[in-house]
């Protein structure tokens, strides 16, 4: 941690509102993007894809619940795995709360993942998760949208809107879909990589802190991340 300079309460407020401006500016610049995305024209859904959830076999329709629009995270699992990402779960610990405000905005929110059905619901029950998540396994949902990939893909994969450079199976990302009273269904929306870095609120506390995300000289920016469940007992 860098030394600072300690001041008198004059001049920290002095120096306080000057940040202030530039906050000020960002957010306006942020409500300017965020108007931009939504602006974005929309591509059909053409396929009929299913899921496998609590209640049974349901189509990308069905997801929607009575809400015409639907956020998907895309929480890397794949079948063969053992256990989630852990970065993944770090962001899905954030979840649970905000499901209920997001339908009161004709939003439904939930997590799709290729690993089976009985692997979510047990590492659901595991960390307490109420919120949806459905796998997609029998379907080509994750690979249609850039977050899962075949063997074959190796030359021609794409992530983040580029050629794909690692060699994970399953990555992150956040897809978005609204459904028309006709039923039609459109992709709206995709983001990948540091895109899904705004959903984490977590994050976002820590870029408040002195320290930051002290997340220099580790070998990787969340090495540091596991399941709640696993971190040392602290102190009260």
């Amino acid at each position: 941690m860098t030394t600072h300079r300690v001041v008198s309460p004059n001049e920290w407020l002095t120096a306080r509102l000057q940040l202030l401006e530039k906050e000020k500016a960002f957010t306006r610049a942020r409500d300017e993007l965020s108007r931009e995305r939504r602006a974005l024209p929309w591509e059909a859904v053409e396929k009929n894809y299913v899921f496998e959830t609590a209640a049974g076999p349901q189509t990308l329709a069905q997801l929607f619940g009575a809400r015409s629009q639907l956020i998907v995270y895309h929480l890397m699992f794949g079948p063969d795995w053992e256990a989630p990402c852990k970065s993944c779960c770090f962001w899905a610990d954030n979840f649970n709360g905000i499901v209920a405000h997001l339908a009161q905005r004709d939003v439904t929110m939930l997590a799709v993942s290729r690993a089976p059905l009985a692997k979510l619901d047990a590492f659901k029950r595991r960390l307490g998760w109420s919120f949806k998540w459905v796998s997609s396994d029998d379907s080509d949902f994750n690979f249609d949208y850039d977050v899962s990939f075949r063997p074959e893909q190796a030359d021609s994969a794409r992530y983040n809107y580029q050629p794909k450079t690692n060699s994970m199976s399953d990555l992150v990302g956040i897809s978005v879909f609204y459904r028309q009273l006709d039923g039609r269904i459109f992709h709206t929306y995709s983001c990948y990589a540091r895109g899904v870095d705004m959903l984490n609120t977590a994050y976002h506390y820590l870029d408040l802190a002195p320290k930051g995300r002290d997340e220099e000289g580790l070998s990787y920016d969340q090495a540091w991340v596991n399941y709640r469940d696993r971190y040392p007992v602290e102190a009260p």
